[in-house]
């Protein structure tokens, strides 16, 4: 019975489920198709020189999926918090509704998980034929379709989403029906102890694997920097809300100067939503974190050995890191458009007591810019760190090449996502009818 009233709320409500769907389908994709490439080239000898950056993408591209997937499902299953209190009000218990949670989210692992699954064989093979065009595999991968990549991604897929809306579901369902109904836009709990002792956690894991950096073997530093900054990232969206309180007023205080409505709209809205403003900012410092690492990190090898990378080495780095930078963009257009969803009725009111959709349109795009420019922050500090250590391990000092033309490519594009996501997002709220 749960599980067909599950079907029917996903078949009902598609717009609602759509980013999550994506967010999974995206995950599933990658990780097989990943694995697809490093199975069948490590079926060929004359792949073994680029073995280790495949296994280092695919080992990038499953982080990726699981931080986005969770951070995905947990923002849809808080948005929808107004709907379990009405349930609750009318006699359903907590363990009800988790369970209806679980089951919308089981619906929509599989279905995603299967055009994944069904996607990821095109996928790989455009990915191989773009390696093979620009010279970075000159006899091609000979993909090979085996059942292992499938399974893995599955597994992940599932479960990944299964826990993250079970973990959500459970802060979802803790407060009162009438608590849920009733409360201020300000969040009264910043951070549950649970999530700050994890971030702790994270954060000290990152810092050892920093310091054992320089000590490692050569071959070891890249894997282990990748491995710090990926404990940083989580240790970051984990305590983020805190930190972006501070962060959103500092940051806003331009854009209040600059358009006193609009900007101080936006700011006031980070300070007091630090939380939700986090689940837009994560992407966009996973994004910068991880690829201004993975980039640079190459760059910071070649300066220390004098090497000049010319022709098909030079597109070594940006292809491998590619898919998994692609992957995370969307993700930012995704939770921004989420995270501006849920803002539809305070929208509404501001208009009803006379804003203009203009202003909304420019808090829109201020409160983007700020969690974009805090998230890009963010994403820098982890990457200069863990690159810093890189270049203490290649050269003896703290230092580490970089691009900037690459740099703020990344952040632009990150930053244009977020407006497409905000804008596209608030749309029906600027300017259609005032009672939705």
């Amino acid at each position: 019975m749960t599980l067909v009233l599950a079907w029917n709320n996903v078949r009902t409500n598609r717009t609602g489920f759509a980013a999550s769907f994506v967010a999974v389908l995206l995950a599933v994709m990658l990780v097989s198709s990943s694995g697809l490439l490093v199975a069948s080239a490590g079926a060929d000898d004359e792949l073994n020189g680029i073995m280790g950056l495949l296994v280092l993408s695919a080992l990038v591209s499953g982080f990726v999926s699981v931080f986005v997937v969770s951070g995905t499902l947990s923002l849809h299953v808080l948005r929808q918090r107004r709907t379990w209190g009405l349930l609750r009000s009318v006699g359903m218990t907590p363990w009800q509704v988790r369970r209806l949670v679980m089951a919308e989210a089981l619906v929509v692992a599989v279905l995603a998980s299967a055009a994944g699954c069904a996607l990821a064989v095109p996928y790989a093979g455009a990915v191989a034929a773009f390696m093979r065009a620009v010279g970075l595999t000159p006899a091609g991968i000979p993909l090979e379709v085996t059942w292992g990549p499938f399974v893995l991604a599955l597994v992940v897929g599932l479960v990944v989403t299964l826990l993250a809306a079970w973990g959500a579901a459970r802060k979802a369902v803790r407060a009162g029906p009438l608590e849920v109904l009733r409360e201020s836009a300000a969040q009264q709990r910043l951070m549950p102890w649970p999530r700050a002792v994890a971030g702790v956690v994270a954060l000290a894991g990152g810092v050892a694997l920093l310091s054992l950096v320089p000590h490692v073997k050569a071959v070891a530093a890249v894997p282990t920097g990748l491995g710090a900054t990926m404990a940083l990232c989580v240790g970051a969206s984990a305590l983020g809300p805190v930190l972006l309180r501070g962060m959103g007023w500092i940051l806003g205080a331009p854009a209040a100067w600059l358009d006193p409505g609009a900007g101080t709209l936006a700011r006031a809205s980070l300070i007091t939503q630090p939380r939700r403003a986090m689940s837009a900012a994560s992407p966009v410092m996973l994004a910068v974190a991880l690829a201004c690492t993975f980039l640079f990190a190459v760059s910071t090898s070649d300066a220390a050995a004098g090497v000049t990378r010319t022709g098909p080495s030079a597109w070594a780095a940006p292809v491998l890191v590619g898919s998994g930078v692609a992957y995370t963009v969307i993700s930012v257009l995704n939770a921004m458009a989420m995270s501006m969803a849920e803002r539809a009725e305070e929208i509404r009111l501001l208009r009803s007591v006379g804003t203009e959709p203009g202003q909304l349109a420019r808090a829109v795009c201020w409160e983007s810019l700020i969690v974009t420019c805090a998230g890009a922050l963010l994403g820098t500090g982890i990457a200069a760190a863990s690159l810093a250590a890189l270049g203490k391990a290649a050269t003896g000092e703290l230092w580490f090449a970089y691009s900037v033309p690459q740099y703020l490519g990344l952040v632009t594009v990150c930053a244009v996502s977020g407006l497409i996501g905000g804008l596209a997002a608030t749309r029906k709220a600027r300017h259609g009818p005032l009672i939705s």
